[in-house]
């Protein structure tokens, strides 16, 4: 097979030998894919300093005839994204967008909206004044939706009567059912999370439309807190597991 390039978001890399790395792309073209970069880890021409976790990369891979990984032969940076790396913070919060991003997509499965996505929350996370856990909270919201997980936040799934008809102002989050239910439908008192009218709807800001309107959007500190309780026990229950990184991510949040 010819050779392929394509814009690649680097999502993990694991040394592989004393010379030789295995990086995880998530590219516009492809998807996610596994690549052998060969001596990398003493490159001092072709992949110096440039093989950096979240880099954005235009990447040229080939893949060998037979069983193996293809290999890595060029990478161009395109977007060092340095101040996240330089932040522990900030680390922490696209180290988790990274996992759900590797943990949930296949490889070879082209996934251009979550490949934009990434993208633009990095180039958000990247500057100086900018919080990762709004933008935490916009790219689960958005990475859900795309995924079709997104949870149903704008009506009782059990009568499914509107929130916006109702005078209830707090909701209860069933996350089995993966959507909320109003105090006439809610049974029993375990596996609930309680959301605010005001969080529910500043949510579902975030979820739809404009994606860069929806990134100006400020949320109050109750949706802040509410959200992200929610959502980061929402998306590990849906994934299956929780993410190691996420585990990191809220030690660090405690000790701050």
């Amino acid at each position: 097979m010819p050779p392929v390039s394509t814009p690649a978001i680097m999502l993990r890399r694991i040394a592989y030998g004393d010379f030789d790395l295995i990086i995880t792309f998530f590219s516009l073209n492809i998807g996610k894919i596994t690549l052998m970069a060969k001596n990398a880890i003493n490159s001092k021409k072709r992949f110096a300093g440039i093989l950096e976790p979240f880099s954005v990369l235009q990447i040229v891979y080939s893949t060998p005839k037979g069983k193996g990984l293809s290999v890595l032969q060029e990478a161009s940076l395109i977007q060092p994204f340095t101040f996240i790396r330089q932040n522990i913070t900030k680390t922490a919060y696209a180290s988790y967008m990274a996992e759900l991003l590797h943990d949930w997509t296949e490889e070879g499965h082209s996934h251009e909206a979550l490949f934009d996505l990434f993208f633009y929350i990095l180039r958000e996370l990247d500057k100086p004044d900018s919080t990762g856990a709004e933008l935490s909270i916009l790219f689960q919201m958005r990475f859900m939706a795309i995924s079709g997980f997104q949870p149903g936040l704008s009506a009782c799934i059990a009568c499914r009567k509107p929130v916006d008809q109702m005078d209830q102002q707090v909701f209860a989050m069933d996350l089995k059912k993966g959507g909320l239910l109003c105090d006439p439908c809610r049974s029993g008192t375990g596996g609930f999370f309680s959301l605010s009218k005001g969080t529910l709807k500043q949510l579902l800001w975030m979820a739809g439309g404009d994606l860069k309107k929806a990134a100006r959007i400020r949320l109050t500190s109750l949706a802040l807190e509410e959200g992200t309780r929610f959502l980061e026990a929402f998306v590990p229950f849906h994934l299956g597991r929780e993410p190691k990184s996420l585990k990191f991510l809220q030690q660090l949040r405690k000790g701050n």
